[in-house]
């Protein structure tokens, strides 16, 4: 895991929050791809500091996200 600064700059990257977020806010966080990376952030706070991760680290988070059950 990595959350120091990339090659890409956080307001480049497209953005994506999970459909299972509701309109009201709450604890969300967003996601965006970049070539080898995956970048995670906390949706309240846009600015603040971005979680980097390889593809492989992703995908295994969430494929264990997946197997739980709420």
């Amino acid at each position: 895991m990595n959350t120091t600064e990339t090659s890409v700059a956080a307001s480049e990257l497209v953005w994506v929050k999970s459909s299972y977020s509701g309109a009201e806010g709450g604890e969300c966080v967003e996601v965006a791809a970049a070539p080898g990376t995956i970048h995670i952030r906390d949706s309240k706070r846009l600015g603040g500091p971005v979680v980097t991760v390889t593809p492989d680290v992703w995908a295994g988070f969430v494929g264990l996200a997946a197997r739980r059950s709420i």
